[in-house]
Protein backbone atom coordinates (compact mmCIF):
# COMPACT_ATOMS: atom_id res chain seq x y z
CA UNK A 1 0.00 0.00 0.00
CA UNK A 2 1.38 3.54 -0.53
CA UNK A 3 2.89 5.73 1.87
CA UNK A 4 0.68 8.78 1.15
CA UNK A 5 -0.50 10.05 -1.76
CA UNK A 6 -0.13 13.58 -2.94
CA UNK A 7 -3.02 15.16 -4.97
CA UNK A 8 -2.04 18.08 -7.52
CA UNK A 9 -5.04 20.25 -7.18
CA UNK A 10 -3.38 22.85 -9.99
CA UNK A 11 -5.75 25.81 -10.63
CA UNK A 12 -6.00 26.34 -14.45
CA UNK A 13 -2.73 27.72 -16.49
CA UNK A 14 -0.67 27.63 -12.86
CA UNK A 15 2.06 26.00 -14.85
CA UNK A 16 0.00 22.00 -14.45
CA UNK A 17 1.17 21.23 -17.70
CA UNK A 18 4.60 21.73 -17.28
CA UNK A 19 4.63 19.77 -13.89
CA UNK A 20 2.58 17.09 -15.46
CA UNK A 21 5.35 16.92 -18.33
CA UNK A 22 8.30 16.73 -15.89
CA UNK A 23 6.62 13.99 -13.59
CA UNK A 24 5.36 12.04 -17.34
CA UNK A 25 8.75 12.40 -18.51
CA UNK A 26 10.45 11.09 -15.02
CA UNK A 27 8.23 8.62 -14.77
CA UNK A 28 10.60 5.34 -14.52
CA UNK A 29 13.45 6.99 -12.58
CA UNK A 30 10.75 8.44 -9.97
CA UNK A 31 9.21 4.73 -9.70
CA UNK A 32 12.87 3.57 -9.17
CA UNK A 33 13.20 6.11 -5.84
CA UNK A 34 9.68 5.99 -3.97
CA UNK A 35 7.35 8.10 -6.38
CA UNK A 36 4.79 6.61 -8.11
CA UNK A 37 3.29 9.22 -11.58
CA UNK A 38 0.42 6.34 -11.79
CA UNK A 39 -0.94 5.23 -16.03
CA UNK A 40 0.71 4.57 -18.44
CA UNK A 41 0.33 7.89 -19.48
CA UNK A 42 -1.26 11.18 -17.93
CA UNK A 43 -4.14 11.17 -20.47
CA UNK A 44 -5.10 7.73 -17.97
CA UNK A 45 -5.30 9.99 -14.58
CA UNK A 46 -7.55 12.37 -16.94
CA UNK A 47 -10.31 9.44 -17.99
CA UNK A 48 -10.21 8.44 -13.82
CA UNK A 49 -10.45 12.06 -12.18
CA UNK A 50 -13.05 12.92 -14.93
CA UNK A 51 -14.99 9.32 -14.23
CA UNK A 52 -14.91 9.93 -9.97
CA UNK A 53 -16.74 13.13 -10.55
CA UNK A 54 -18.76 12.85 -12.96
CA UNK A 55 -17.91 15.72 -15.22
CA UNK A 56 -19.69 16.54 -18.48
CA UNK A 57 -17.45 16.24 -20.49
CA UNK A 58 -16.63 14.40 -23.91
CA UNK A 59 -13.94 11.80 -22.72
CA UNK A 60 -10.20 11.05 -24.46
CA UNK A 61 -11.01 7.42 -23.26
CA UNK A 62 -12.79 4.72 -21.83
CA UNK A 63 -14.32 5.87 -18.31
CA UNK A 64 -15.55 2.49 -16.82
CA UNK A 65 -13.43 1.89 -14.07
CA UNK A 66 -10.58 4.09 -14.77
CA UNK A 67 -10.50 5.82 -10.87
CA UNK A 68 -10.57 1.96 -9.44
CA UNK A 69 -7.84 1.07 -11.61
CA UNK A 70 -5.97 3.97 -10.61
CA UNK A 71 -7.16 3.49 -6.72
CA UNK A 72 -5.55 -0.20 -7.18
CA UNK A 73 -2.38 0.75 -8.92
CA UNK A 74 -1.98 3.41 -6.01
CA UNK A 75 -2.71 0.54 -3.77
CA UNK A 76 -0.30 -1.71 -4.99
CA UNK A 77 3.03 0.38 -4.82
CA UNK A 78 4.86 0.68 -1.58
CA UNK A 79 5.90 4.65 -1.36
CA UNK A 80 4.47 8.08 -2.57
CA UNK A 81 1.79 8.25 -5.56
CA UNK A 82 1.18 11.45 -7.27
CA UNK A 83 -1.82 12.23 -8.72
CA UNK A 84 -1.77 16.08 -11.21
CA UNK A 85 -5.06 17.17 -12.55
CA UNK A 86 -6.78 20.59 -12.72
CA UNK A 87 -10.17 19.47 -12.42
CA UNK A 88 -9.55 18.64 -8.94
CA UNK A 89 -9.79 21.84 -8.39
CA UNK A 90 -13.08 23.20 -8.38
CA UNK A 91 -14.43 19.86 -6.77
CA UNK A 92 -17.13 19.83 -4.84
CA UNK A 93 -17.65 18.67 -1.10
CA UNK A 94 -19.05 15.32 -1.82
CA UNK A 95 -16.68 14.73 -4.85
CA UNK A 96 -13.71 15.53 -2.61
CA UNK A 97 -15.07 13.07 0.15
CA UNK A 98 -15.50 10.28 -2.35
CA UNK A 99 -11.82 10.55 -3.38
CA UNK A 100 -9.82 10.79 0.03
CA UNK A 101 -12.38 7.69 1.25
CA UNK A 102 -11.37 5.53 -1.99
CA UNK A 103 -7.96 5.32 -0.93
CA UNK A 104 -8.67 4.25 2.35
CA UNK A 105 -6.32 4.43 5.03
CA UNK A 106 -3.76 6.06 3.26
CA UNK A 107 -2.49 9.69 3.93
CA UNK A 108 -3.85 12.18 1.17
CA UNK A 109 -2.23 15.74 1.09
CA UNK A 110 -2.77 18.41 -1.15
CA UNK A 111 -0.56 20.50 -3.10
CA UNK A 112 -2.25 23.70 -5.23
CA UNK A 113 -0.78 25.85 -7.23
CA UNK A 114 -1.92 29.24 -8.09
CA UNK A 115 -1.07 32.35 -10.62
CA UNK A 116 -1.74 35.83 -10.10
CA UNK A 117 -5.58 36.91 -11.18
CA UNK A 118 -4.11 38.90 -14.01
CA UNK A 119 -1.93 36.69 -16.18
CA UNK A 120 -4.03 34.02 -15.53
CA UNK A 121 -7.20 36.08 -17.20
CA UNK A 122 -5.32 36.00 -20.85
CA UNK A 123 -4.61 32.60 -20.86
CA UNK A 124 -7.96 31.47 -19.67
CA UNK A 125 -9.40 33.07 -22.75
CA UNK A 126 -7.11 31.60 -24.78
CA UNK A 127 -8.16 28.06 -23.14
CA UNK A 128 -11.75 28.41 -23.57
CA UNK A 129 -10.61 29.54 -27.65
CA UNK A 130 -8.89 26.53 -27.91
CA UNK A 131 -11.45 24.39 -26.89
CA UNK A 132 -14.33 25.79 -29.08
CA UNK A 133 -15.28 29.13 -27.52
CA UNK A 134 -15.98 32.09 -29.38
CA UNK A 135 -16.36 34.70 -27.07
CA UNK A 136 -14.51 38.27 -27.49
CA UNK A 137 -11.49 39.16 -25.40
CA UNK A 138 -13.32 42.32 -24.22
CA UNK A 139 -16.86 40.07 -23.64
CA UNK A 140 -15.10 37.43 -21.79
CA UNK A 141 -13.39 40.37 -19.71
CA UNK A 142 -16.98 41.87 -18.99
CA UNK A 143 -18.42 38.05 -18.04
CA UNK A 144 -15.41 37.49 -15.53
CA UNK A 145 -15.98 41.27 -13.67
CA UNK A 146 -19.48 40.05 -13.50
CA UNK A 147 -19.54 36.83 -12.72
CA UNK A 148 -21.52 35.11 -15.70
CA UNK A 149 -21.20 32.54 -18.25
CA UNK A 150 -17.38 32.27 -19.22
CA UNK A 151 -17.10 34.12 -15.80
CA UNK A 152 -18.62 31.63 -13.47
CA UNK A 153 -16.44 29.30 -15.00
CA UNK A 154 -13.05 31.30 -14.27
CA UNK A 155 -14.24 31.56 -10.95
CA UNK A 156 -15.19 28.05 -9.76
CA UNK A 157 -11.91 27.30 -11.18
CA UNK A 158 -9.96 30.23 -9.58
CA UNK A 159 -10.55 30.92 -6.40
CA UNK A 160 -7.84 29.87 -3.95
CA UNK A 161 -9.04 30.09 -0.75
CA UNK A 162 -12.45 28.47 -1.39
CA UNK A 163 -10.68 25.52 -2.64
CA UNK A 164 -7.91 25.73 0.00
CA UNK A 165 -10.99 25.49 2.56
CA UNK A 166 -12.55 22.47 1.03
CA UNK A 167 -9.98 20.60 1.05
CA UNK A 168 -9.05 21.14 4.40
CA UNK A 169 -12.25 20.39 6.22
CA UNK A 170 -11.66 16.94 4.87
CA UNK A 171 -8.40 16.14 5.19
CA UNK A 172 -7.29 19.04 7.87
CA UNK A 173 -4.75 22.28 6.92
CA UNK A 174 -1.63 20.91 8.02
CA UNK A 175 -2.54 18.01 4.86
CA UNK A 176 -2.91 21.45 2.21
CA UNK A 177 0.04 23.18 0.57
CA UNK A 178 -0.31 26.03 -1.42
CA UNK A 179 2.19 27.18 -4.00
CA UNK A 180 2.80 30.31 -5.68
CA UNK A 181 3.61 30.38 -9.07
CA UNK A 182 6.82 32.52 -9.25
CA UNK A 183 7.16 35.97 -11.24
CA UNK A 184 7.67 36.79 -14.85
CA UNK A 185 12.01 36.51 -15.01
CA UNK A 186 12.06 33.79 -12.68
CA UNK A 187 14.83 30.95 -12.84
CA UNK A 188 12.42 28.13 -15.43
CA UNK A 189 13.35 25.56 -12.31
CA UNK A 190 11.81 28.21 -9.50
CA UNK A 191 8.02 26.63 -9.69
CA UNK A 192 9.19 23.20 -10.07
CA UNK A 193 11.12 23.17 -7.18
CA UNK A 194 8.36 25.01 -5.30
CA UNK A 195 6.19 22.09 -5.93
CA UNK A 196 8.89 19.64 -5.03
CA UNK A 197 8.85 21.22 -1.86
CA UNK A 198 5.60 21.08 -1.12
CA UNK A 199 4.94 17.53 -2.10
CA UNK A 200 8.36 16.88 -0.43
CA UNK A 201 10.15 14.74 -3.58
CA UNK A 202 13.56 15.42 -4.62
CA UNK A 203 13.27 17.50 -7.30
CA UNK A 204 16.61 16.49 -9.10
CA UNK A 205 14.49 12.57 -9.80
CA UNK A 206 12.88 14.69 -13.05
CA UNK A 207 15.43 16.83 -15.27
CA UNK A 208 14.32 19.71 -16.91
CA UNK A 209 11.53 19.65 -20.06
CA UNK A 210 10.87 22.20 -22.45
CA UNK A 211 8.35 24.68 -22.60
CA UNK A 212 4.45 23.26 -22.73
CA UNK A 213 1.09 24.35 -23.66
CA UNK A 214 2.77 27.41 -25.21
CA UNK A 215 0.46 30.45 -25.54
CA UNK A 216 -0.86 31.90 -29.00
CA UNK A 217 -0.56 35.52 -29.99
CA UNK A 218 -2.76 37.88 -30.39
CA UNK A 219 -3.32 37.78 -33.62
CA UNK A 220 -3.38 33.85 -34.26
CA UNK A 221 -5.67 33.76 -30.77
CA UNK A 222 -8.27 36.11 -33.07
CA UNK A 223 -8.11 34.09 -35.87
CA UNK A 224 -8.85 31.02 -33.75
CA UNK A 225 -12.04 32.52 -32.50
CA UNK A 226 -13.11 33.73 -36.03
CA UNK A 227 -12.85 30.18 -37.02
CA UNK A 228 -14.94 28.11 -34.35
CA UNK A 229 -17.19 31.19 -34.84
CA UNK A 230 -17.70 29.38 -38.28
CA UNK A 231 -17.53 26.14 -37.01
CA UNK A 232 -19.96 26.36 -34.81
CA UNK A 233 -22.72 26.31 -37.26
CA UNK A 234 -21.28 22.14 -37.53
CA UNK A 235 -22.43 19.22 -35.35
CA UNK A 236 -18.44 18.47 -34.76
CA UNK A 237 -17.55 15.65 -32.63
CA UNK A 238 -15.34 16.56 -29.66
CA UNK A 239 -12.93 14.02 -31.06
CA UNK A 240 -12.82 15.57 -34.24
CA UNK A 241 -12.30 19.15 -33.43
CA UNK A 242 -9.66 18.68 -30.46
CA UNK A 243 -7.36 16.55 -33.26
CA UNK A 244 -8.08 18.84 -36.11
CA UNK A 245 -8.50 22.44 -34.21
CA UNK A 246 -7.28 22.44 -30.66
CA UNK A 247 -4.30 20.30 -31.64
CA UNK A 248 -3.45 19.94 -35.25
CA UNK A 249 -4.11 23.86 -35.49
CA UNK A 250 -4.16 26.11 -32.38
CA UNK A 251 -1.28 23.65 -30.50
CA UNK A 252 0.60 22.15 -33.56
CA UNK A 253 1.01 25.46 -35.97
CA UNK A 254 -0.57 28.57 -34.73
CA UNK A 255 1.45 28.24 -31.26
CA UNK A 256 4.46 28.27 -33.73
CA UNK A 257 4.18 31.32 -34.90
CA UNK A 258 3.97 33.18 -31.46
CA UNK A 259 7.75 34.70 -31.86
CA UNK A 260 6.05 36.86 -34.59
CA UNK A 261 3.17 38.43 -33.00
CA UNK A 262 2.78 40.68 -30.20
CA UNK A 263 1.20 38.87 -26.85
CA UNK A 264 -2.29 39.62 -25.20
CA UNK A 265 -1.76 42.25 -22.90
CA UNK A 266 -3.35 43.46 -20.48
CA UNK A 267 -3.09 46.04 -17.48
CA UNK A 268 -4.65 45.37 -14.24
CA UNK A 269 -8.58 46.28 -13.85
CA UNK A 270 -9.31 47.98 -10.53
CA UNK A 271 -11.83 45.29 -9.98
CA UNK A 272 -9.21 42.68 -10.60
CA UNK A 273 -6.93 44.57 -7.78
CA UNK A 274 -10.18 44.54 -5.38
CA UNK A 275 -10.90 40.45 -5.61
CA UNK A 276 -7.07 39.70 -5.64
CA UNK A 277 -6.73 41.65 -2.16
CA UNK A 278 -9.99 39.81 -0.67
CA UNK A 279 -8.68 36.29 -1.88
CA UNK A 280 -5.09 36.85 0.04
CA UNK A 281 -7.24 37.98 2.98
CA UNK A 282 -8.95 34.39 3.09
CA UNK A 283 -6.00 32.84 2.20
CA UNK A 284 -4.28 34.33 5.25
CA UNK A 285 -7.06 33.55 7.35
CA UNK A 286 -7.02 29.90 6.32
CA UNK A 287 -3.84 29.32 7.57
CA UNK A 288 -2.70 26.97 5.00
CA UNK A 289 1.22 26.75 4.33
CA UNK A 290 2.32 28.35 1.36
CA UNK A 291 5.89 27.43 -0.81
CA UNK A 292 6.92 31.22 -2.43
CA UNK A 293 5.13 34.06 -1.19
CA UNK A 294 1.64 35.90 -1.44
CA UNK A 295 3.26 38.48 -2.96
CA UNK A 296 3.29 36.23 -6.45
CA UNK A 297 -0.58 36.22 -6.24
CA UNK A 298 -0.41 40.40 -6.65
CA UNK A 299 -2.19 41.11 -9.59
CA UNK A 300 0.73 42.07 -12.27
CA UNK A 301 0.23 43.89 -15.93
CA UNK A 302 1.15 41.38 -18.89
CA UNK A 303 2.66 43.42 -21.61
CA UNK A 304 1.35 43.12 -25.14
CA UNK A 305 -1.50 44.12 -27.44
CA UNK A 306 -5.44 44.16 -26.79
CA UNK A 307 -6.37 41.29 -29.37
CA UNK A 308 -9.80 43.13 -29.87
CA UNK A 309 -7.28 45.64 -31.90
CA UNK A 310 -5.23 43.55 -34.15
CA UNK A 311 -5.35 44.64 -37.29
CA UNK A 312 -6.92 42.73 -39.92
CA UNK A 313 -3.47 42.73 -42.01
CA UNK A 314 -1.83 40.82 -38.73
CA UNK A 315 -4.81 38.32 -38.42
CA UNK A 316 -4.56 37.54 -42.31
CA UNK A 317 -0.51 36.76 -42.12
CA UNK A 318 -1.91 35.01 -39.01
CA UNK A 319 -4.07 32.65 -41.22
CA UNK A 320 -2.40 32.23 -44.13
CA UNK A 321 0.83 31.37 -42.11
CA UNK A 322 -1.59 28.87 -40.35
CA UNK A 323 -3.44 27.64 -43.88
CA UNK A 324 0.21 26.95 -45.41
CA UNK A 325 1.32 24.95 -42.44
CA UNK A 326 -1.67 23.09 -42.38
CA UNK A 327 -1.51 21.97 -45.85
CA UNK A 328 2.19 21.30 -45.57
CA UNK A 329 1.58 18.94 -43.01
CA UNK A 330 -1.24 17.28 -45.13
CA UNK A 331 0.75 16.78 -47.97
CA UNK A 332 3.74 15.33 -45.80
CA UNK A 333 1.41 13.07 -44.02
CA UNK A 334 0.28 12.14 -47.70
CA UNK A 335 3.78 11.01 -49.04
CA UNK A 336 4.92 9.71 -45.59
CA UNK A 337 7.97 11.94 -46.23
CA UNK A 338 8.71 16.01 -45.12
CA UNK A 339 9.01 18.66 -47.80
CA UNK A 340 12.51 19.73 -48.98
CA UNK A 341 13.26 23.38 -48.65
CA UNK A 342 14.23 24.83 -52.16
CA UNK A 343 16.26 27.71 -52.63
CA UNK A 344 14.42 30.18 -54.47
CA UNK A 345 10.47 29.68 -54.45
CA UNK A 346 8.91 31.24 -57.53
CA UNK A 347 8.00 30.66 -61.02
CA UNK A 348 10.28 28.20 -61.37
CA UNK A 349 8.86 25.95 -59.38
CA UNK A 350 5.55 26.00 -61.21
CA UNK A 351 7.71 25.28 -65.06
CA UNK A 352 9.79 22.27 -63.17
CA UNK A 353 6.18 20.87 -61.82
CA UNK A 354 5.26 21.00 -65.68
CA UNK A 355 2.54 23.26 -64.65
CA UNK A 356 3.81 26.42 -66.52
CA UNK A 357 1.76 24.74 -70.00
CA UNK A 358 -1.71 24.92 -68.07
CA UNK A 359 -3.62 26.93 -70.27
CA UNK A 360 -7.02 29.09 -69.14
CA UNK A 361 -10.28 27.49 -69.36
Amino acid sequence: MADRVVLHVGLMKSGTSYIQKRLQSAQPRLAENGVLFPGPRWGHQVDAVIEVLEVRRRPSGDLEGAWQRLVEQVAAYDGTAVISMEFLGPARTPQIERIVDSFGDTPVEVVITARDLNRTLPAMWQEVVKNGGAIGWEDYLEAVHRDERFGTRFWRQQRVAVIVRRWAERIGIDAVTLVTVPPPGAPTDLLWERWCEAARIDPALAPPVSAVNESLGAASAMVLREVNERLAAYDIPWSAYSKQVKFGLAKDVMAGRRSQEDAIGLKVPRWLKDAAASMRHNIEASGVRVVGTLDDLTPTAVPGVDPAKVRSEERLAAAIDALTDVVRKAIEATSGAPLRPIDSPGADVVEEAGLGEIQPD
